[in-house]
C-alpha cells in the first residue's frame, strides 16, 4: 500500500516554517495510515510530485484545534486534515491563524482550504465552496449517576428541572419541545454544570461535545453521565462542521468530499471521534 507524506506548518502568520506532520514522534489516531518516514522504500509513483494543499485552522477551539505545548497545531481537525491528505495522496501543510484572518487568507490565495470547525451559512456559501458536513452538532441530556433519568421524552421530563444556558439554541429547543419541564436558564455552561453536579436540577441539556469533555474530565468528579438520545435537529443546532475551499475550486472540494466518504467507510472517522471524545457523543 502506498504510504504518504504530509507536512505541518505552525504559525500565527503565513510566513512560518514547515514542520512535518508525519514526524517519528507523532501519535496518529487509531486506524489512520502511518506516514512515510526516512528510509522507507519508494516506488516511481511515490517519487512523482504530489499536489500541495495548504490548510488553515485556528488556534483557540480545543479539542477541535489548538496549538499544543510543543508549538504544533493539534486536535480533531488537524488529525482529520492529515487523514484527508493521506487518503488523497497529497502533500499538505497546516497553519494556525486567528479566526478572523482565515477567510481573507483563503480568498487572497494564501491557502487552499480551511478546516476550523466552520458552520455552513449562506454568507459563507457565498464566499467559499463548502464540503459536506463531517461532524454533526449534537445536543444531549446529562444527569447525576446517583439518580439517573430512565427516560428523557417530553412526557417523562414533565415537571423535572433542567439546567440550560440562557439565550442559546439549546434553550430554544427545550422551550419548543419540553415546555412542561422546569427550565432553568444560567448565564454560562459552567454554572449550569455546577447546578447539575450540586443536585440543584434533575438534568442539564447542552452541547454534546462540550459535555463529553466535561464528563470525562476531573471537573465533573465522575458525578454524571449522558442519558437519553442525541438530538441533531439542524434547525436548532446547525448542519455541522464543514471544510471550505476557495470559491470556484470545485475540484478540490469534490476531492475532499470523496476523501471524507472513504475515511468514514474505512472507520477512521469513528476512530478520530473516539480519540478526541472518549465518552461517545452520539
Amino acid at each position: 500500500m502506498r504510504l504518504l507524506v504530509a507536512t505541518c506548518a505552525v504559525a500565527v502568520t503565513l510566513s512560518s516554517c514547515l514542520m512535518p506532520l508525519g514526524r517519528a514522534d507523532a501519535q496518529p489516531a487509531a486506524g489512520l495510515p502511518r506516514l512515510r518516514t526516512a528510509g522507507s522504500e519508494t516506488s516511481e509513483s511515490d517519487r512523482a510530485p504530489k499536489r500541495l494543499v495548504r490548510f488553515l485552522t485556528s488556534a483557540d477551539y480545543p479539542p477541535f484545534q489548538y496549538v499544543a505545548p510543543d508549538g504544533n497545531p493539534a486536535g480533531f481537525n488537524v488529525d482529520l486534515a492529515r487523514a484527508i491528505c493521506s487518503e488523497l495522496g497529497f502533500s499538505c501543510t497546516i497553519q494556525a491563524l486567528p479566526w478572523n484572518d482565515l477567510l481573507d487568507a483563503l480568498q487572497n490565495g494564501r491557502a487552499d482550504a480551511l478546516i476550523a470547525g466552520m458552520k455552513p451559512t449562506e454568507d459563507l456559501r457565498g464566499k467559499a465552496e463548502l464540503t459536506r458536513p463531517y461532524f454533526r452538532a449534537v445536543a444531549r441530556f446529562t444527569a447525576q449517576k446517583a439518580s439517573p433519568l430512565k427516560d428523557t421524552t417530553p412526557e417523562a421530563l414533565t415537571g423535572k428541572s433542567i439546567a440550560v444556558v440562557a439565550g442559546t439554541a439549546h434553550e430554544a429547543f427545550l422551550k419548543a419541545f419540553f415546555a412542561k419541564s422546569d427550565l432553568r436558564g444560567f448565564p454560562d455552561a459552567e454554572l449550569a454544570r455546577a447546578a447539575l453536579k450540586g443536585g440543584q436540577v434533575d438534568a442539564m441539556f447542552g452541547d454534546g461535545a462540550a459535555l463529553s469533555l466535561w464528563l470525562g474530565g476531573s471537573a465533573s468528579e465522575n458525578c454524571c453521565a449522558f442519558t437519553g438520545s442525541a438530538y441533531t435537529e439542524s434547525r436548532y443546532f446547525g448542519e455541522g462542521m464543514t471544510i471550505a475551499t476557495r470559491k470556484g475550486d470545485l475540484r478540490l472540494r469534490n476531492q475532499i468530499d470523496t476523501a471524507l466518504d472513504n475515511i468514514e467507510t474505512k472507520g477512521a472517522l469513528s476512530d478520530l471521534y473516539l480519540r478526541w471524545f472518549p465518552i461517545g457523543i452520539y
